[in-house]
């Protein structure tokens, strides 16, 4: 299978369904409980329309947008995402790659399975940290210095995992990090012969900003005990630029604001977490209107095409960012897929944009 075999996103899952272990699969497709989130999520984007117009000289067209006022080349980038090399040996750096090449932010997880000094690195300065608070927090500020030091300018604190979401499929497989192999594992690898041949000559995937001395990490550890002091202590240790991420509540994003962050990013964490939290997208336009026209405000969770990002656009966001199908498009053909999928979702964007009368992303919002 080729990379121009896919032709939308839903080819690269298709393709990465089959190629990927079960328990990989689910781990990156899951959603919580008995995923209605997920279809909410889903559904809230199929019911926004955009506004044809007609005799409009399109012929001439920009997506290049900017965010914190560095020029972006397109006006979506690359959600946080944890352990990407399960999807193939060497994703983290696929992605970092692709962010350099299109000067677009890269979330680099907290639980990234590659080091977040080699993807800045690789990425060239297009990188922002995602961090989570765990535990008491000092592993959690350990992080942030060690990301300062790195040479990041963005911060993106992830707010929205007090808990751990219940994902069943992911628990059904008895998925863990590190992997536990037992016989059920042990039958999915061998039934996926090109992924655990690959990956076990690439070396096992981990969370690698925890393997050196002092760190450490407990996936399942509670999160629970970040509270508004809490932002307000790391507020105070970052001099950069400070996003939060997974905010679904007006009067929230409001506080934030008050609060110093410069940036808000609404998101249900695609819907991982909470089964029944509201589609983040049907949440937008009431936090654009709690911030203000001029505030910073981000959108992930659910995009599966370029229309979809440019609703979340036309629809109060400033800048989108894609999540698993990137992922999707990895496992189905390595980085050749991933540009595939990534000149599909520019392509879909640019479409929309002609059949909307838009020339470039100025002023768009309520088109």
């Amino acid at each position: 299978m080729t990379a121009g075999a896919i032709h939308s996103a839903e080819d690269a899952r298709r393709i990465a369904r089959r190629r990927l272990p079960w328990m990989v699969f689910d781990y990156i497709d899951g959603a919580a409980g008995t995923e209605t989130g997920a279809a909410r999520n889903r559904a809230a984007l199929d019911a926004l329309t955009l506004r044809p117009r007609v005799l409009q000289d399109v012929s001439q067209r920009s997506m290049a947008s900017s965010v914190f006022g560095q020029a972006t080349e397109r006006p979506f980038g690359i959600a946080p995402m944890g352990m990407c090399n399960l999807s193939g040996p060497g994703a983290d750096l696929m992605l970092a790659r692709l962010a350099a090449r299109y000067k677009i932010p890269h979330g680099v997880s907290t639980v990234a399975s590659t080091p977040l000094e080699q993807i800045i690195e690789t990425a060239q300065g297009h990188a922002w940290f995602q961090l989570y608070f765990s535990g008491d927090g000092a592993g959690t500020f350990k992080l942030v210095e060690r990301a300062k030091s790195a040479g990041y300018q963005t911060l993106v604190l992830t707010v929205d995992v007090p808990e751990v979401g219940r994902r069943p499929r992911e628990l059904r497989h008895g998925f863990k990090m590190p992997f536990k192999i037992g016989p059920r594992q042990f039958v999915d690898f061998a039934l996926h012969p090109r992924w655990s041949i690959g990956s076990l000559l690439a070396g096992k995937p981990q969370m690698a900003n925890f393997l050196m001395d002092g760190y450490e990490f407990d996936r399942t550890e509670s999160r629970a005990k970040a509270d508004w002091s809490t932002l307000a202590r790391l507020r105070d240790a970052w001099p950069g630029n400070l996003v939060v991420k997974g905010v679904l509540d007006s009067e929230d994003a409001l506080r934030l604001k008050q609060e110093g962050v410069d940036a808000i990013q609404v998101s249900s964490h695609g819907a991982r977490q909470l089964e029944s939290a509201p589609a983040p997208i049907a949440c937008l336009a009431a936090i654009r209107e709690a911030v203000g026209p001029d505030y910073p405000l981000f959108f992930d969770s659910g995009l599966r095409s370029g229309e979809d990002a440019l609703k979340a656009l036309v629809h109060g966001a400033d800048f989108v960012f894609f999540g698993r199908i990137l992922q999707f498009a990895i496992a189905a053909a390595g980085e050749a897929g991933l540009e595939r999928l990534w000149d599909v979702l520019s392509d879909e964007m640019s479409i929309a944009m002609a059949q909307t009368g838009m020339r470039d992303l100025s002023g768009l919002r309520g088109a």
